[in-house]
């Protein structure tokens, strides 16, 4: 299962084809045999037990990790769900995806690109590369496609469903690069033979302003129409003096998403749902701020402002994406069928900031320049974005259907995706461009899954799959500026190939009707990765395209998962260690501002995790959940480049011991971006007011430890702990159909630095700021 290089695709993907063949025959016979040789005969317990109806109970929590509808609590699989209220409150304030990280155990999101681009990370493991065809080992899927290229995980939440995150390997039902888990988006359907929808806005602090929008309207018996829309608007808040140009005002952005669906009945065993979707954003990049951290500590320096930067170079982003995707259903008396077509695409993608976070040519500029504040060694204002990008998705599956003790699901995945991005440089103020470097990325992957589970008795079952996977990419540089050393032939270009068997297996026993005790062990891997090549200059050898060979994680888990209380209150918790052999990282930063992969020999994870419910009386819900997760590289001679050091006054604090070579080992260190702790705390108290109305308050807490930012221990560039604080207080009518609200957003208006710059200075990056506002909705 080694990974190999190849010079000729067309061979080699011919023999991939015919291997692939050769291996989906047999597989898919014994699959279609098992499934229908099994006498049927009646379930326990053929279907979820409908939430109930009562409001003092819980409402019965339905997902579809398993790629079917099933009770969370039935799935032997640790996974939290978001949905209604919870994903109202999230989304109020401007928040974007990376809100979901303080509502779930184990999840961590950030950016250092802004609103685009986010990094998800699932128990500590996530990938902190920033460029454009960096691949991550937590998948996002949004309506059964797979959202690959990282800016397109961006996309804006609204009108869903649910959001369930699945941690822990699913590589036998969502394929290659999630071997730490899956965050699943699925979007509100529409809904035959009604007219519904609902209406939102709220404006807060820095005019914060949000606005949804949903209609589903019938077309006729057998049509049904659906459109949602979301725009978010802030205005510029940060002011930057120091700016030639004149003060430019940052952080605002305007950003716009939609989505249209078509369901169409064909007849009562066939239906198709057509689905075409958008976005388009326009605002500030990331805002890197020099010497924002005391030299010595993890602090930010006496006097800090966060509405003001000392930037001199030119900061803006902007963003535009559409993409489709069709569902055809055809259900038999015994199988399901399933046809699943995608299309994304990147029309547009520019970003561009000023690196080193300051103004001025720095101090090696020579005599007479000035730069500032605090110590520029030297200016850094770049640029990237995406030339050009498509990705196409097709997946056939077939899903049991017929009573009886097994059950199970086939199918076969087929994935393309083209990328050509670039890389630019600019002169200090951004204005002029100094060069580009131009790189192009294919990649296409195919695979063949099948899932089984067994019933032996009304109280135990057993869950097990496998799939094949065939990954292929290859990535050149086909410019560079003349004013850049240029790359040799052989080093502007390279493949790599992955074959690897996923797998799954699951006991899960029931102690009572709704409490399930379950194990799990599972693989999934992470396909090869680049990183771009260097040339040779100065005396330097220069590198050839960087190649890091696939990540193989595999994880163990048991749990405990119970609805109590007459369904008052549900729990669910799980312990779990997990191994990842060949753990692609990224090396960023240090004195050299060195970008470069490495694979290190093992990796492991271990921790708890807990999710909590109850309804003590019927106007009060609380929840709570946490998690400890604890993650360490064992690779006693892998080291990375220290931080910077540019004399006495100009030093960050390395803890991370030396290596050779003038580097630091990391062997021991945590996983960047992976704290120890996390937890969140949930309340919602309601007091009926009149016939059909009801006052509410609801808070909702998150918390997470301190971590590192980068794969070496920095004294400086360690994430203090976070604590954030949302409220919320309203007041609903005419059997919720109006509601007002007063919100605020992190109330507490904690200001920390969630993320750094360690080439040149203490540069960091800051969380959002506090919203206060009020929002008005209504739905019909």
């Amino acid at each position: 299962m080694n990974d190999t290089r190849s010079g000729s695709l067309v061979l080699l993907r011919r023999a991939r084809f015919h291997r692939l063949l050769w291996a989906a025959v047999p597989t898919a016979l014994l699959t279609a045999a098992a499934l229908c040789v099994v006498p049927s005969a009646s379930l326990a317990a053929d279907t979820p037990s409908a939430a109930p109806a009562d409001s003092d109970s819980l409402a019965e929590v339905i997902v579809t990790a398993t790629r079917k509808s099933e009770r969370l609590l039935d799935i032997p699989v640790s996974a939290s769900a978001l949905s209604g209220p919870t994903l109202d409150v999230l989304g109020t304030g401007g928040q974007d995806i990376r809100q979901l990280a303080f509502a779930v155990p184990s999840l961590n999101i950030e950016s250092s690109n802004g609103r685009t681009f986010p990094r998800i990370y699932i128990r500590g493991y996530g990938n902190t590369d920033f460029t454009l065809f960096a691949s991550q080992p937590v998948s996002l899927i949004m309506d059964d496609i797979v959202q690959e290229n990282a800016s397109l995980k961006g996309f804006p939440i609204f009108d869903q469903a649910d959001v369930e995150v699945l941690r822990g390997p699913q590589g036998t039902l969502f394929g290659r690069n999630t071997p730490a888990g899956v965050v699943k988006l699925e979007s509100a359907r529409p809904v035959l033979g009604e007219t519904s929808g609902s209406a939102s806005i709220s404006d807060g602090t820095y005019n914060t302003i949000d606005l949804d929008g949903v209609l589903n309207a019938p077309i006729s018996d057998t049509m049904a129409f659906r459109g949602s829309i979301q725009g978010q608007h802030r205005d510029n808040w940060v002011n930057a003096p120091m700016n030639p140009l004149g003060n430019q005002h940052l952080e605002g952005y305007d950003d716009w998403a939609t989505r249209l669906q078509l369901l169409v009945k064909a007849s009562d065993t066939f239906t198709a749902l057509v689905n075409v979707h958008a976005r388009v954003l326009d605002g500030s990049a990331r805002l890197f701020r020099a010497n924002i951290i005391a030299a010595g500590t993890d602090n930010l320096v006496p006097g800090f402002n966060p509405a003001s930067i000392f930037t001199d170079g030119r900061n803006k982003q902007s963003y535009t994406s559409i993409g489709s995707n069709l569902h055809l259903t055809w259900n038999t008396p015994d199988f399901t069928y399933q046809s699943i077509t995608g299309y994304e695409s990147i029309d547009h993608y520019f970003t561009q900031g000023d690196i080193d976070g300051g103004y001025g040519a720095g101090v090696f500029a020579g005599a007479g320049a000035t730069s500032g504040p605090g110590f520029i060694p030297f200016a850094v204002e770049t640029a990237e974005g995406i030339k050009s990008h498509y990705q196409l998705t097709q997946e056939f599956r077939a899903v049991s259907a017929q009573a009886g003790p097994l059950q199970g699901q086939a199918g076969l995945f087929f994935f393309y995706e083209d990328t050509e991005a670039f890389n630019s440089d600019y002169d200090l103020t951004g204005q002029t461009l100094n060069d580009t470097t131009l790189s192009h990325q294919k990649n296409d992957a195919e695979a063949l899954f099948g899932s089984l589970e067994y019933s032996f008795s009304p109280a135990f079952k057993l869950r097990g799959g496998l799939r094949f996977t065939l990954d292929h990419k290859t990535f050149d540089v086909p410019f560079i500026s003349s004013s850049l050393p240029q790359l040799p032939a052989a080093f502007a270009s390279a493949s790599a190939t992955a074959r690897r068997l996923s797998w799954d297996l699951s006991p899960t026993y029931a102690l009572a009707p709704d409490v399930n005790l379950y194990a799990r062990v599972a693989t999934s891997f992470r396909a090869p990765s680049f990183g771009a090549p260097s040339a040779p200059a100065n005396g330097n050898k220069g590198l050839p395209v960087q190649v890091a060979r696939s990540e193989d994680n595999i994880s163990y888990e048991t749990g405990i998962k119970a609805n109590m209380l007459d369904h008052r209150a549900s729990i669910a918790f799980d312990i779990y260690y997990y191994n990842v052999s060949n753990q692609q990282l990224t090396v960023v930063g240090g004195q050299g501002n060195n970008v470069g992969l490495v694979n290190a020999k093992n990796t492991i994870g271990k921790g708890a995790e807990l999710d909590f419910e109850i309804r003590p009386i019927p106007a009060l819900t609380i929840s709570l959940s946490g998690a400890y997760n604890y993650t360490r590289i064992d690779d006693p001679t892998l080291s990375v480049a220290p931080c910077f050091n540019w004399g006495p006054g100009a030093a960050c604090t390395e803890l991370s011991p030396p290596g050779s070579g003038g580097g630091v080992l990391i062997n021991g260190d945590p996983l960047p971006q992976a704290p120890k702790y996390t937890g969140d705390f949930s309340l919602r108290y309601g007091v009926p007011m009149g016939v059909n109305g009801e006052l509410y308050f609801y808070t909702d807490m998150s918390y997470r430890s301190e971590m590192n930012f980068f794969l070496d221990r920095e004294k400086e560039f360690t994430g203090q702990s976070l604590y954030q604080l949302g409220a919320r207080l309203g007041y609903s009518w005419d059997a919720r159909k109006y509601e007002v609200a007063a919100f605020c957003r992190n109330c507490s208006n904690e200001v920390r630095v969630i993320g750094g710059i360690n080439f040149e200075n203490f540069t960091g990056m800051i969380n959002d700021p506090r919203i206060w506002g009020a929002q008005f909705s209504m739905k019909f």
